[in-house]
């Protein structure tokens, strides 16, 4: 079953979907060092890949 999600969803997509995971903890690690605009900032890539993935998407 997840086999088959994971082919559905398509290589490229897994890669984006890590790198806006990773986008996501480096965003909630400088929050918690201490760089509350520098994280808000980082935090913010991560809809906006996601956005664009949505956009792709539905432009196919």
């Amino acid at each position: 079953m997840f086999k088959h999600f994971l082919e559905r969803l398509g290589w490229a997509n897994i890669l984006m979907l890590l790198v806006v995971l990773s986008i996501i903890v480096v965003a909630e690690y400088r929050f918690l060092k201490g760089d509350q605009l520098e994280a808000i900032f980082i935090g913010l890539w991560a809809p906006t890949i996601l956005g664009f993935m949505n956009y792709l998407k539905y432009k196919e």
